[in-house]
């Protein structure tokens, strides 16, 4: 059997274990074996496949790896529009009871309604937004 089909080979399992560990560290292994595969393909040595092997996989993992972990953990998106308003505190302008009421979030004005059954929330009570059911607060104390 060649050497190229040899290392394409071992590319091929590489790629795959980093499909399946996700470590980042197999993929510049995969590809330091796809470039000893093509200088193994124009007629290299088995010394010279062996340097170019190592060589691009020790600058994959000393260069890309870094690279790519760093942007793996990219922190989270921002909340905005409904989504950042769960967790805020609101001021009851209206009566608030499981019908519906009134509440100033931010400055702004929502209707709103009890988020546990049964409870009651008069004008001038602090509550906090439970949840955000299409243009309805839903708070509780």
């Amino acid at each position: 059997m060649p050497d190229w089909v040899v290392w394409l080979i071992l590319a091929a399992l590489l790629a795959a274990g980093e499909l399946l560990t996700l470590t980042l560290f197999l993929a510049p292994l995969a590809l330091g074996s796809v470039a000893a595969a093509l200088v193994a393909g124009f007629g290299a040595n088995l010394a010279i496949q062996i340097v170019v092997f190592l060589g691009v996989s020790l600058a994959g993992v000393v260069g890309l790896r870094p690279i790519a972990k760093r942007h793996l953990r990219t922190p989270a998106a921002l909340r905005t529009g409904t989504a950042a308003l769960p967790g805020t505190k609101a001021i009851v302008l209206e009566r608030v009871d499981d019908l519906g009421g009134r509440v100033k979030i931010g400055g702004e004005v929502w209707t709103a309604r009890s988020f546990f059954e049964g409870q009651v929330y008069e004008e001038g009570a602090r509550v906090e937004v439970a949840k955000i059911e299409g243009a309805t607060a839903l708070v509780f104390e």
